[in-house]
């Protein structure tokens, strides 16, 4: 290979000062196999005894010392005991994701079953997902929650970032081309469907630490192709925001806002007018 020698040399240089993180196959080795102990509709495998539930655990509990203890770049800011409580707060965890589940049966005629929204439904991946790495991300951990995040992002085409804070009873009805940026705030009992974004008006990196994404509040439903962005955007609780909206200022409790396309007596263009 006739490569210049400076290429190699450049090559080592970098790989020895490659920021340590875990392999990515690794972080989602063990985040499939934790979902499929908490939802044994999601296991290759099922348990049969108590016993086996234990030792599964702390095989679990072990394989992420792993991750932790071989890169411990990754917890350059985070708590102390991040192991423990991730585990400690297991229960906590499933019983949010079983009010996801139970609001995503619920708010899709076409779901049969729980059963077949925890096999088959990406929303439930992605958000089983967002609930383990914002856990994460909240402790100061640093680069697996992403890991954990991209993963579901590519498995389902629903980009959450692990920062953005999702209340109880959430509902990702289709979900693809969702994306809810860094400093979302969504509240309880809210639907969304796919093509939705939450994002920023702004993308300059000196804005990196101020709340850049909007907030849905309670009992919200955004429409298919939603785009809602700022920071001081807020959609009032109850409100309605139907399909390829483009919002950019808050709207009070109860409102709704649709696109109504009105065809041109002359050219037959539309004209797109807001309804409210």
């Amino acid at each position: 290979m006739n490569l210049p020698k400076s290429f190699a040399k450049d090559l080592l240089i970098a790989h020895k000062n490659a920021f340590m993180c875990p392999p990515p196959e690794m972080v989602v080795t063990f985040f499939n196999d934790l979902l499929g102990l908490l939802f044994p509709e999601f296991a290759v495998i099922r348990c049969t005894s108590e016993k086996e539930i234990s030792m599964r655990l702390e095989r679990l509990q072990a394989k992420f010392r792993t991750i932790l203890n071989q890169n411990k770049e990754c917890l350059r800011s985070a708590e102390a005991g991040v192991e423990n409580k991730l585990f400690f707060e297991l229960p906590g965890i499933r019983e949010a994701l079983l009010l996801d589940i139970d609001a995503m049966y619920q708010g899709d005629p076409a779901a049969k079953s729980t059963a077949e929204v925890i096999r088959t439904y990406p929303g439930f991946y992605a958000i089983a997902a967002h609930r383990i790495a914002h856990f994460l991300e909240s402790l100061g951990v640093k680069l697996i929650p992403r890991i954990i995040s991209e993963q579901a992002h590519r498995q389902t085409g629903i980009d959450i970032h692990p920062g953005a804070k999702i209340g109880t009873y959430f509902c990702i009805d289709h979900g693809t081309g969702i994306v809810i940026g860094e400093t979302s705030m969504i509240g309880s009992h809210v639907k969304i469907y796919q093509g939705v974004t939450l994002g920023g008006l702004s993308v300059k990196k000196e804005d990196a630490k101020v709340k850049r994404h909007p907030t849905i509040e309670d009992y919200v439903v955004l429409y298919s192709g939603a785009t809602i962005l700022g920071g001081d955007t807020v959609v009032g609780e109850g409100s309605i925001i139907g399909g390829n909206v483009w919002l950019t200022k808050s709207v009070p409790p109860g409102s709704k806002i649709y696109y109504k396309a009105k065809m041109s007596n002359t050219s037959g263009d539309t004209d797109t007018i807001t309804v409210k």
